[in-house]
């Protein structure tokens, strides 16, 4: 996959045409020099955008597990379930989404889905009952799928090929900053001013901060400006692997037609596997800290160390490994490194141990994210990314939705985090099996099944050896 096969110019203008693409100078480009770039105002944007939407709606979910509890009286499972539902009904927003982003562009599905974000995080301080959760997580969920990872993931693809991994880690660093900053904040003022107080200050945020930048700054696709993919002049020759050459990249695929190929599914199992572990790991953090630490504003501080290591390990590996390397060795050793991390987490107490392992589970999960997308994209190109991508991400969101309600039915039933998060870290391993068969497929899943099923069987003979048949 990664040896450089060719030397070729990803040809922007070899794409089909797949939407009417309307010309487009948007303001934030009016206040910045001739020289720049605008793609990378796109990154900044696309980052600032997932600090508030991750932050307040992902990382809140992990804050509000324990709070919720101790206001109403409900349980791990109770407060798991509708938690996992949105996990669910994000990746079948993502799914539903993906393909109409592709035709359409991400701007139209990023301002609505903010809405509904900001209405929801409003609306979970004031629950009394738990359907009243249900309902908010489901409402959250969609506005989440509808402007947080494929529009984001689906519009820096077509900004940047070459430089694709280095644009999306300092893009995703604004996950992680949620996490670090948010989180904390978002835990000292439910200590402080309870739910009902902390909540609509969360979603303001997304008010002042999220819809600004979709309105004046995101740009769908560099044609609407004029520009090329990555900053580069068409006349620059870039050296480059077959995945992300012009043939490869502009490839349009259907659903149906990717699903027939074994990538598509050694992309889904895995991270289906490795991020049912993860998320179920990160919900439950608070919880299990706060018990061991003794604080939940103690407890929210580590969601900030893991962030932070996030942050650092992402920009070291899009920056110097992620753009050059093969992205399934990568792989494997981020699915190694996190799921021994989780097995330190239970197994040493100590104050120090605890905040070591979680700093090196943080080394992973922005890279896991990270991956999903680049070897999404460097399979199925860009053109078809959305549709692609919102597939996977509807199983892999699913699965995540499963990690958070397995781990808390696993503790109510044991009494303790111990049996779960030995879970995660088995079935983190087992996430290494798949993904070395995502590659660029040459062949389809279905012609290469077909012989084998098809083949007949070797005759048996009762004739002497030797002796030929007439």
């Amino acid at each position: 996959m990664r040896s450089y096969a060719e030397s070729a110019l990803i040809s922007h203008s070899a794409a089909p045409d797949v939407l009417n693409l309307p010309a487009q100078q948007p303001l934030a480009a009016r206040l910045l020099p001739s020289g720049f770039y605008y793609g990378w105002a796109i990154v900044f944007a696309c980052g600032a955008l997932m600090f508030v939407s991750v932050g307040v709606g992902y990382y809140g979910l992990a804050v509000y597990l324990g709070p919720l509890q101790e206001l109403h009286g409900w349980s791990n499972s109770d407060v798991s379930l509708p938690t996992g539902m949105y996990f669910v009904f994000s990746g079948i927003t993502a799914a539903w989404v993906g393909p109409r982003i592709d035709r359409q562009g991400a701007k139209r599905w990023m301002l609505p889905g903010l809405v509904l974000i900001i209405a929801a995080a409003c609306a979970v301080g004031q629950v009394q009952y738990l359907w009243q959760l249900f309902v908010a997580y489901i409402v959250l969920a969609i506005g989440s799928g509808m402007s947080a990872g494929v529009a984001v993931n689906a519009t820096l693809t077509r900004w940047f090929v070459q430089r694709r991994a280095w644009a999306m880690a300092m893009a995703s660093t604004g996950v992680s900053l949620g996490g670090v900053v948010l989180s904390p904040l978002n835990g000292f003022l439910i200590e402080q001013f309870g739910l009902s107080v902390a909540t609509p200050v969360m979603a303001g945020l997304i008010l002042v901060i999220g819809l600004p930048i979709v309105l004046f700054v995101l740009v769908w696709d560099p044609r609407q400006m004029g520009l090329p993919q990555d900053g580069l002049r068409p006349a620059v020759r870039v050296a480059t692997n077959v995945a992300r050459s012009a043939a490869n990249q502009t490839r349009v695929w259907t659903v149906g037609k990717a699903a027939r190929t074994v990538p598509f599914w050694a992309i889904m199992l895995s991270f289906l596997i490795v991020l049912l572990a993860q998320t179920g790991f990160i919900l439950h953090q608070t919880a299990l800290l706060e018990e061991r630490l003794g604080s939940l504003t103690v407890a929210t501080t580590t969601l900030s160390i893991l962030a932070f290591g996030s942050i650092v390990a992402r920009l070291v590996v899009g920056r110097y490994f992620a753009d050059r390397v093969d992205l399934r060795i990568l792989t494997v050793i981020m699915f190694v490194v996190q799921g021994t991390a989780a097995l330190v987490v239970i197994r040493f107490e100590g104050a120090i141990m605890t905040y070591i392992a979680v700093l090196t589970f943080g080394f992973t999960i922005g890279n896991v994210y990270m991956l999903l997308s680049l070897l999404t994209s460097d399979v199925f190109g860009y053109v078809s990314f959305g549709a692609i991508y919102g597939m996977i991400s509807m199983a892999t969101q699913m699965s995540s939705g499963i990690g958070p309600l397995l781990i808390g039915l696993l503790d109510d039933i044991t009494g303790s985090y111990d049996i779960p998060l030995t879970l995660v870290a088995i079935l983190t391993y087992a996430a290494i099996l798949p993904i070395w068969f995502a590659k660029p497929p040459k062949t389809d899943l279905v012609k290469a099944i077909n012989p084998l099923l098809s083949r007949s069987a070797p005759q048996r003979t009762t004739e002497p050896p030797g002796i030929l048949s007439s």
